[in-house]
């Protein structure tokens, strides 16, 4: 078992700031509870609620497919211009034209060599007809204004930390609700 100060175990702590509680846990399957390292919470963090932030450092190994590392170096190609006429008839003749000059190989050829060469066809006459479709690049919404608001946010927690009147909690949760709707309507642009 991990000892804490007390500071650092209670999750939540009522408006008079008199009582504090424990009201939120992590749960856990048995056979990983070996791997928890370390479990409390954090008073400093704001996460737009009365309750703090509770951290749990877990040991995990992840193991990485070789197929999933390989999917992200794919090139991907623009089918959507298949749809076209001119664009799907060029790709045809194209294709045909390579695999044409394909039947004229060797038979004794190694299979594998012949696959990539079936491959590397494909894959040139596709980026030739079609060309390589462009990832979506997201534009960054978080600008210094939402940085403002979260230094009002700021603000106003520790307002209620230091002082925990009614007035305090309507000022937190009004600075609160008008950040929300702002990045609500910043992401959304």
């Amino acid at each position: 078992m991990i000892q804490h100060r007390n500071i650092h175990k209670y999750i939540w702590t009522s408006h008079d700031g008199k009582t504090h509680n424990q009201i939120d846990h992590i749960l856990l399957d048995r056979r990983w509870h070996s791997n928890v390292l370390e479990v409390r919470s954090f008073r400093g963090a704001d996460c737009a609620t009365d309750h703090y932030l509770l951290v749990a450092k877990v040991r995990e190994r992840l193991a990485v497919s070789k197929q999933a590392a390989q999917r992200f170096d794919e090139e991907r190609f623009n089918l959507s211009k298949l749809n076209e006429l001119e664009v799907r008839k060029q790709y045809q003749t194209e294709i045909t034209n390579r695999f044409a000059a394909l039947e004229n190989l060797n038979d004794d050829e190694d299979i594998k060599r012949a696959w990539e060469n079936i491959k590397e066809n494909i894959k040139t006459s596709t980026k030739e007809s079609l060309g390589l479709q462009e990832l979506k690049q997201h534009k960054p919404w978080f600008d210094e204004e939402c940085l403002s608001f979260l230094d009002q946010s700021k603000q106003a927690k520790m307002q209620l930390v230091q002082d925990p009147s009614q007035s305090n909690v309507d000022n937190l949760n009004t600075v609160r609700r008008d950040a929300s709707k702002y990045f609500r309507k910043k992401r959304h642009i």
